[in-house]
């Protein structure tokens, strides 16, 4: 079994079974933990190994009565909160700043690519969850990626004729089926998810096609999967920065925000 998967399985079953052990903290109402934070009017990006764009508006819109978040694991995921912190600020951070030297134009074209060779996993979620008319979409784009975008490194599908990708996932898959989010959780190095999410990433690496399209060892797709990381921070415009400056606590912040986000993202 691959080092990734094994980390996955590690941490979530690791977190889920802690979960059960006594003395921890009960539900926490996300609506009381949005009263501790300020600066909402300007919506920032949660950090979950990468931003997402669509992550501001997704928040903006959530709904006022955000659900309840069962967060018994809050001490050990505050501990791991502070790592992926630490983590950003002195080695993602720089890293992705010295990246800035490669022109935008480039590192939007690497974002691109990586994005449409992931599209078997949001294509067959889709289906999944019995979404034909998005699965369409993420197969036009697909074909016309590769093909007049050279292999995914241009999006002339969304620049053309405005056919954006759908954001579809293992996690979401559950959900639509009646799959409860579970515990709040912080993976190091991945982020915020809960316990549901995790498993739907065990999932979505059968899917992924890194696994099968070409014959790399562990340490090059993690090397691989780093430098996609790196690249979508340097495209990002400080979000992150902007939460820790205006949230009183960004931990329940991002444990909110990124709550209601998967949540509509399930509702969809």
């Amino acid at each position: 079994m691959r080092i990734k998967v094994f980390l996955f399985h590690f941490f979530c079953f690791l977190f889920i079974f802690s979960a059960s052990a006594p003395g921890q903290e009960g539900p926490v109402p996300a609506k009381d933990e949005a009263s501790r934070v300020s600066g909402e009017k300007n919506g920032t990006a949660a950090i979950e190994g990468k931003f997402d764009e669509d992550f501001v508006d997704d928040f903006d819109e959530a709904d006022t009565d955000a659900p309840i978040i069962s967060d018994p694991l809050e001490p050990v995921n505050r501990g791991i909160f502070w790592f992926n912190d630490k983590l950003y600020f002195y080695l993602l951070k720089p890293v992705a700043r010295g990246l800035r030297i490669v022109p935008e134009p480039a590192r939007i074209s690497f974002s691109n690519f990586f994005t449409n060779l992931a599209t078997p996993v949001r294509f067959a979620n889709a289906i999944l969850q019995l979404k034909f008319g998005d699965a369409g979409n993420e197969l036009a784009r697909f074909v016309v990626n590769t093909t007049v975008g050279i292999g995914g490194l241009f999006d002339p599908a969304k620049r053309w004729a405005g056919v954006r990708k759908k954001e579809e996932d293992f996690g979401q898959t559950l959900g639509r089926y009646g799959m409860k989010p579970g515990i709040f959780i912080v993976l190091p190095l991945l982020g915020p998810t809960n316990s549901r999410d995790c498993l739907g990433r065990v999932a979505d690496y059968f899917i992924d096609p890194w696994q099968y399209a070409i014959e790399a060892k562990d340490l090059e797709i993690i090397v691989l999967t780093v430098f996609e990381t790196v690249n979508e921070i340097s495209l990002d415009k400080d979000t992150y920065e902007s939460i820790k400056r205006q949230a009183l606590d960004p931990y329940a912040f991002i444990k909110n925000a990124q709550t209601q986000r998967r949540e509509g993202m399930v509702g969809e």
